[in-house]
């Protein structure tokens, strides 16, 4: 700000707008924007809300127009004397320089308010990107480790894979030969049925009739006795062994109970 501005900022804490139309004017050299004074100076004792000063006098507090009429301007000062006229002008000036000081002021406060919290912020910021620094360079160690490890496992799985497919061919191979031996198993047992079967015919045969020669039978079936009387005489001869009576010489009862009723008779 300079001194051919024609605009000041309203010295409200959280205004800081520009001033135009009316402003309120305190001695303590302060002006505010005609809101905020209507506002703050409405009530009793006036507080400047910029120095927290008391305004009890008359012409502590005078809301002016900032741009005023021509006719204002040609009859505000005339009449009065050339030392009273550079007085008012001198304490007029001395106001717009006060506020030109205040203004630069809290550019310069707000500037190193802004500088400080840059620094703050860069401090933060460098301590943020060493702190992920460091987790970058534990991330990397734990990454470098995993491979580690991942490499690891592959080649175990490699030589468990391998060990398996060996074991398949090996089962395989069992499985064939159990296969095989089953089969081997089967016909031996088949065979031994067939021996044991004709044995023990045999030895039926041999038992009932020693004097019987043995026939063989096509394809391993077990041998029968010939037909007619006389293999007839010899199987029931074979059962019974007294050999005194046939099949066909046993009386139902039917019969013996006729025998005896004759015999009664």
């Amino acid at each position: 700000m300079s001194f051919c501005d024609d605009t000041l900022l309203c010295n409200f804490p959280k205004c800081r707008t520009k001033l135009s139309g009316f402003a309120w004017v305190t001695a303590c050299s302060h002006v505010f924007c005609d809101q905020h004074g209507s506002g703050e100076f409405s009530r009793s004792p006036a507080i400047c809300p910029a120095c927290s000063s008391a305004l009890s006098g008359k012409l502590d507090i005078v809301r002016t127009e900032l741009s005023p009429s021509e006719e204002y301007k040609a009859m505000i000062l005339a009449g009065l004397r050339p030392d009273v006229v550079l007085d008012i002008s001198a304490r007029a000036l001395a106001f717009w320089s006060y506020q030109v000081h205040q203004e630069h002021m809290y550019q310069e406060y707000s500037l190193s308010r802004a500088e400080a919290q840059l620094k703050q912020m860069e401090k933060v910021l460098t301590q943020q990107n060493q702190s992920r620094e460091v987790e970058l360079t534990g991330m990397k160690g734990e990454i470098a480790s995993l491979k580690k490890v991942m490499e690891e496992y592959k080649r175990k799985y490699s030589e468990v894979s391998e060990k398996l497919m060996e074991r398949n061919r090996q089962y395989q191979k069992l499985q064939a030969l159990y296969d095989s031996l089953r089969l081997r198993n089967m016909v031996v047992d088949v065979g031994e049925r067939d021996s044991l079967h004709q044995a023990t015919h045999h030895s039926f045969i041999t038992a009932c009739h020693p004097g019987v020669p043995r026939q063989e039978t096509p394809h391993g079936s077990p041998p029968f006795l010939s037909a007619g009387h006389d293999g007839e005489s010899r199987f029931f001869s074979c059962v019974e062994p007294d050999g005194a009576k046939n099949f066909f010489q046993f009386s139902s009862p039917a019969r013996e109970r006729g025998r005896s009723f004759m015999k009664k008779h």
